[in-house]
């Protein structure tokens, strides 16, 4: 919950900058100097990809939550037992010896979401993030696509 609160803060100021950029976007513009007008249409156009780049974060982060959520209802989370390091975070080497298991369950069931997303869990645990990334993004878009067999 702590997490969401502190996504939304940065979404309100993310706004806020916005309005102050827009702004200024908008005073440039109307300044007659080509140097002047070009900024001005910069400033416009790039807070624009950022914030598309923002809300695609946030829909990945959403769609991946209520996923596991889901997993965890139909109490289907990976259950090994990964030992931590003193940081908190799941040590790799103890991650990487129950990683095969998710990557075969991935191979077998290939339109299975619930094999992806263990797979990116696994990913995750294992340092790899871009992977598990991959993997999540890959679990979101088959359980968008249609509702796989329970595997």
């Amino acid at each position: 919950m702590k997490t969401r609160i502190a996504a939304l803060v940065m979404v309100a100021l993310l706004a806020l900058y916005m309005i102050f950029v827009i702004n200024y976007s908008i005073v440039l513009i109307r300044i007659d100097q080509p140097i002047a007008t070009v900024m001005g249409w910069a400033l416009l156009v790039l807070p624009l990809i950022g914030f598309w780049a923002l809300a695609a974060e946030l829909f990945f982060i959403f769609r991946a939550e209520r996923l596991l959520t889901t997993l965890e209802e139909e109490g289907a989370l990976p259950d090994e037992v990964v030992e931590l390091l003193p940081s908190g975070r799941p040590d790799p080497a103890t991650a990487d010896r129950a990683f095969d298991r998710y990557r075969t369950e991935a191979e077998a069931a290939p339109e299975s979401w619930r094999a992806w997303l263990r797979l990116g869990l696994a990913y995750d645990a294992s340092g790899d993030r871009k992977r598990a990334r991959w993997a999540t993004r890959r679990a979101i878009a088959l359980s968008r696509a249609k509702p796989a067999p329970t595997a």
